[in-house]
């Protein structure tokens, strides 16, 4: 099953792998050369830790091609504009009982990131969200209970 992610979460992707591919991998190659010509290898701790990042390195490659294979990639602006909450907009919500107003763009989980706002579409908040409209409201269960947002608007950004 395609895993959704708006066009920025997919750049965000492929410019970590270019980045661990073209510049990450051959630092570490170079220090396990390095540290290979130290000798010993067995009490060489510079030659255990570079091994130990080519390892982790590797593993994030892998994660990040996978992720890649198996993403949708949608793109907010091109989505129909009819009102309705959907994958990819950000959406103006208010507290009902508190009047707090927050502002989330709902987006895939490999790219939710609540210190910007942006959170997975599989969260709490986004399930009650999806297929709403502007002045309509959701109620999310959170752990402390039921919390009411009026939608008070629909973006469709990137």
């Amino acid at each position: 099953m395609a895993v959704p992610i708006t066009a920025r979460g997919a750049q965000a992707l492929k410019d970590e792998l270019h980045e661990l591919k073209t510049v990450r991998r051959p630092a570490i190659v170079n220090a396990i050369s390095e540290a290979r010509a130290h000798g010993d290898l067995k009490e060489n701790a510079e030659y255990h830790a570079a091994r130990e990042q080519q390892s982790f390195t590797e593993g994030r490659i892998q994660e990040l091609e996978s992720t890649l294979a198996d993403c949708q990639v949608i793109d907010p602006t091109s989505l129909p504009k009819d009102g309705r909450v959907v994958f990819g907009v950000t959406v103006d919500l208010l507290n009902i009982d508190t009047d707090e107003e927050k502002q989330y763009q709902i987006v895939g989980d490999y790219e939710s990131d609540i210190k910007l706002n942006r959170i997975s579409i599989s969260s709490p908040i986004a399930r009650a969200l999806i297929g709403k409209e502007i002045d309509d409201v959701a109620t999310v269960q959170a752990p402390g209970g039921a919390i009411e947002y009026e939608i008070t608007g629909i973006h469709y950004l990137d």
